[in-house]
């Protein structure tokens, strides 16, 4: 489900499964709906943040935490439409939901300057907690929104980074994350007593959220870092099966524009296969990272290519029903040379390949049609009266 939050903000949904285990075929429908509804709401929430950002005084301190959250929006995004493509429209056996859980549990591509490695759940609650904070600095946070609200949301935050805190390793570091979760906590106990007490505590609470924020992004990232240094193998495994995946799900999108548009993109879909084994070394190891980082880039830019090429065949579909929903609302439809142009745009687009050339010319001829026939009918009625 997804998490609650405060008025204005949404919360990443909670993953389904575990790496390499088929997930449940109604957890993974359930999970899409959330992550879409999750997708397109941060989105709208980042615009209106850079727009806040511009005309803010203070603005430009937040560049790098805007660029960040926007790389790792486009990371969510690029990986929600694959496990869309695998996903199918539910037509999914167990390899497909064993790709699926790999896709959501594997090293997403952040595309970010430090390379993060992340997973989707960890890079959506990382964009949760940098939104939150770019709101708080930015002073954006809804006047309107009870403290109880907040309150609430700040103690389920303790919980998380309690819960990271855990997973650092036993020693002077994760004592030092403990003594810091327990000063914040204790801030957040106060805040909520005076607030108990009918004080004003709004002041208080952004300072608060900030320090919170901040801490649980650090400790995700410190933790995948570490993650990075000490597991290279596992890093390399997991990375080279989130290729596979993306590369099946990739396939299927390749497939689909092909048999679709005309002219097709060009792009060759990497094979992951000739990367050969995973090495055991460390600096074998290293290079084999980079050219499955060179894979993934290669991925990434066919995926985008593909991807367009279908929405632009699927928008000039729209704008051709649009036309003649317009045309019948006005009467039109059935003239001749209307009808006609209809008619010859539906078959062009309707062919598999589509010739996206002429259906683009098709479609600006239908347009013509209908603006000239009813401007020409409506000046003869004109005439008549």
């Amino acid at each position: 489900m997804i998490v609650a939050a405060p008025a204005g903000q949404i919360s990443a949904p909670v993953a389904p499964g575990r790496m390499g285990a088929a997930l449940d075929i109604q957890a993974a429908q359930v999970y899409l709906d959330e992550l879409g509804r999750w997708r397109n709401g941060r989105r709208h929430e980042l615009d209106e943040l850079d727009k806040a950002a511009l005309q803010a005084p203070t603005g430009s301190a937040a560049t790098g935490d805007i660029l960040l959250s926007m790389a790792l929006w486009k990371a969510v995004s690029d990986r929600y439409e694959l496990l869309l493509a695998t996903w199918n429209s539910g037509r999914v056996g167990v390899t497909e939901l064993t790709r699926m859980s790999t896709m959501i549990w594997g090293r997403l591509d952040t595309g970010t300057a430090s390379g993060l490695s992340v997973s989707l759940p960890e890079a959506c609650r990382l964009s949760d907690a940098l939104l939150s904070q770019l709101r708080v600095k930015l002073g954006l946070d809804p006047s309107g929104m009870e403290i109880t609200e907040r309150i609430r949301q700040l103690r389920a935050q303790m919980e998380r980074i309690r819960e990271q805190i855990d997973l650092e390793p036993a020693g002077a570091t994760q004592q030092q994350a403990a003594l810091e979760q327990s000063r914040l906590a204790r801030r957040l106990k106060e805040i909520a007593e005076k607030a108990g007490r009918g004080g004003d505590v709004a002041g208080l609470l952004g300072p608060v959220e900030i320090e919170a924020a901040t801490f649980e992004r650090d400790l995700i990232v410190n933790a995948a870092r570490r993650r990075d240094a000490a597991a290279l193998v596992r890093r390399a495994r997991d990375q080279r099966a989130d290729l596979e995946a993306r590369e099946a799900a990739l396939r299927t999108i390749v497939e689909e524009c092909v048999r679709r548009v005309d002219p097709a993109p060009r792009y060759a879909v990497p094979d992951t296969a000739a990367l050969g084994p995973v090495p055991n070394t460390r600096d074998e190891l290293e290079n084999y990272l980079r050219r499955l980082d060179q894979v993934s880039r290669a991925m990434t830019i066919a995926q985008t290519a593909y991807a367009q090429a279908l929405r632009d065949h699927s928008e000039l579909d729209s704008r051709l029903e649009a036309y003649h929903a317009k045309a019948e609302a006005t009467g039109v439809a059935d003239v001749t040379d209307v009808a006609g142009a209809y008619e010859l745009a539906r078959h062009a687009l309707d062919e598999q390949p589509s010739r996206m050339v002429l259906v683009e010319q098709l479609v600006s001829v239908y347009q013509t049609y209908l603006q000239t026939t009813h401007a020409a009918q409506s000046a003869t009625s004109a005439e008549e009266t």
